[in-house]
């Protein structure tokens, strides 16, 4: 089966957004980002989406002058109703978690708005970075 064959097939309805936690070179780094719980970040987002997401942590994914860097993929239905995956840089506080965990559990991406504030947070991966996400 090739990769191409594997996308033409389409996703349960059912299927969750997907949270992408970079903990690359530079994310979940204290060194880059000094004074943030980065392991306690991903149990609490975790715990905070609950079945509304599955939160996975990458290696680094290229965009290290913006860590920590999450990326929001829609669920199914969000997809299926044009949303795409949201990046966001900068996500050090639990503030920005909180807003991101709210957004997901209202439906995420293509569902829902985000909330205004996590437009501050949010940037334009490259092509090339953002197909390195894809499976």
């Amino acid at each position: 089966m090739t990769n191409r064959s594997r996308r033409a097939v389409p996703a349960p309805a059912s299927a969750p957004c997907r949270i992408t936690v970079c903990r690359g070179c530079c994310c979940g780094d204290p060194r880059k980002v000094p004074g943030v719980d980065h392991a306690g970040q991903i149990a609490r987002l975790r715990a905070a989406v609950g079945d509304a997401a599955r939160v996975r942590a990458s290696e680094c994914l290229d965009v290290c002058e913006q860590a920590n860097v999450v990326v929001v993929q829609p669920s199914a239905a969000g997809r299926a109703a044009g949303g795409r995956p949201v990046w966001l840089g900068l996500v050090n506080d639990d503030d920005a978690l909180a807003d991101i965990a709210e957004w997901v559990r209202g439906g995420g991406p293509g569902i829902v708005e985000a909330p205004g504030v996590l437009d501050l947070y949010a940037f334009t991966a490259s092509r090339r970075v953002g197909k390195g996400l894809e499976e």
